[in-house]
């Protein structure tokens, strides 16, 4: 009888030990694929609400602005150079700003005001805190050319170009590569160079 209750209780004893081992494994399987579900879904809505309209606004942006600056006064600055802006180069520039660059920019500043809380950094990047000050401080801009007052054509704050483009393509292309990661793809994202105002 003795063998027979030790044969018995290692019987249970392993029984018990391999549903409790499968339980565990199933556990933390079921914690890790949630937390992967999580991450993909916060990825998804960062590229899909955020990242993606960014990336897209600003490189649409910067290819308008590589068209206008082909036709206007390509070979220098369009202001500070020589010969100044003539009366139709202001007009043009005028005309391009409203109709163009700048309900992109309204565009671009509300989806940055709206969603913010998509931002990947824990704090704004500076490209973006700097466009939305340029956003508002060319609105005084435009103010006074609705009232005609053409004696300013530029904002006093500079449109972050050069680092917004950089930030809109790496922080897209990163993001694009860490959902492929999590849905078990393989990266075939290829850098391509960003057209820079």
């Amino acid at each position: 009888m003795d063998s027979t209750l030790s044969a018995a209780i290692v019987t249970a004893a392993v029984t018990v030990v391999v549903a409790l081992t499968s339980y565990l494994i199933t556990y933390w399987n079921n914690i890790l694929l949630s937390q992967r579900a999580e991450k993909l879904n916060r990825i998804n809505k960062q590229l899909s609400e955020f990242y993606g309209p960014l990336y897209s606004l600003v490189a649409a942006g910067n290819q308008a602005w590589t068209a206008f600056r082909k036709k206007y006064r390509s070979d220098i600055p369009y202001f500070g150079g020589s010969p100044p802006p003539t009366d139709e180069d202001l007009e043009a520039w005028r005309l391009w700003i409203t109709t163009v660059f700048m309900p992109q920019n309204l565009q671009l500043y509300e989806l940055v005001i709206s969603k913010a809380d998509l931002i990947i950094e824990s704090d704004m990047p500076d490209c973006l805190r700097d466009f939305c000050a340029h956003v508002a401080s060319y609105r005084v801009v435009l103010k006074k050319w609705e009232n005609q007052d053409f004696s300013e054509h530029r904002p006093i704050i500079n449109y972050p170009g050069k680092s917004l483009a950089e930030y809109s393509y790496r922080s897209f292309t990163d993001l694009k590569r860490r959902q492929a990661e999590l849905l078990g793809k393989s990266d075939r994202t290829k850098s391509s160079s960003a057209h820079i105002r």
